[in-house]
């Protein structure tokens, strides 16, 4: 396991929901016994804005101006690329069902199924590109490779198996694109994670077309979005966790 890879976790669980509302809620009952007015405050406070981000309504907050900032592709045709980027977005390891073998996780399966699509529209070669972060004994690139060969018939060009984070993404991507002589691309991720992935390939010498996927809902609110839920509070974690990192690379470009 990558020890860079550990510890931006271990980070990113603290500075995140639930753990960091979870951290200030009991910070604020150590101090109710000196000033019990202030501690109550914060400790209501930090479930008050828990209780809110476990709702849709709550995480769209969040999201929505993520995914506002790239615009929807709509057609893979006019974009003009020489080739189609996939990042990975994670895996389940050791699947009994597919004897053993990883498999990518949902966010993963959501990108490889856009990018499959754009490359029958397309024909473009594709590039795949995760390493083993995790510690897992095959890349999440080759996972993803296997998955768009066998799942939905699409030819992989490119496998980027050495990248541990969405930097080293676009780092060791552009270097193999250009050893192609491939200027432009077709970038496929997440819409909530699309604006910092895009970001971080545009500091390359590549000019990276964004290919979102995988976008929150979008329908009007109904009174189920007002109801606490686990995977509406694992979209505010998501959300959450663009947003730093999009201001982590503002204060640290490099």
């Amino acid at each position: 396991m990558n020890p860079s890879w550990l510890l931006s976790n271990i980070v990113a669980s603290l500075l995140l929901p639930p753990l960091n509302l979870i951290l200030i809620c009991a910070i604020g009952l150590a101090l109710r016994g000196r000033w019990p007015r202030a501690g109550t405050a914060l400790s209501l406070g930090a479930l008050a804005i828990l209780l809110g981000l476990s709702t849709q309504a709550g995480a769209r907050l969040l999201a929505a101006p993520l995914e506002a900032m790239i615009r929807p592709l709509q057609s893979g045709r006019s974009a003009d690329a020489q080739a189609i980027v996939i990042l990975g977005g994670g895996r389940m390891q050791d699947a009994p069902e597919y004897g053993g073998h990883d498999i990518p996780n949902a966010h993963t399966l959501a990108r490889l199924a856009y990018g499959a699509k754009l490359q029958r529209e397309t024909r473009l070669p594709v590039l795949v590109t995760g390493g083993t972060p995790d510690g897992a004994g095959e890349s999440e690139a080759a996972v993803m490779a296997r998955t768009l060969r066998e799942d939905f018939g699409t030819p992989v060009r490119w496998l980027e198996q050495h990248s541990n984070n969405t930097a080293e993404n676009a780092q060791r991507s552009v270097h193999l694109l250009k050893q192609a002589g491939i200027g432009r691309i077709l970038l496929v991720t997440d819409a909530m994670h699309m604006p910092r992935a895009h970001a971080i390939f545009s500091r390359y010498d590549i000019k990276a077309v964004p290919a979102p996927t995988r976008f929150l809902d979008t329908a009007p609110l109904s009174a189920a979005d007002f109801i606490p839920k686990a995977s509406a509070l694992a979209n505010s974690h998501y959300a959450m966790h663009e947003w730093i990192g999009l201001y982590w690379y503002r204060l640290r470009p490099q």
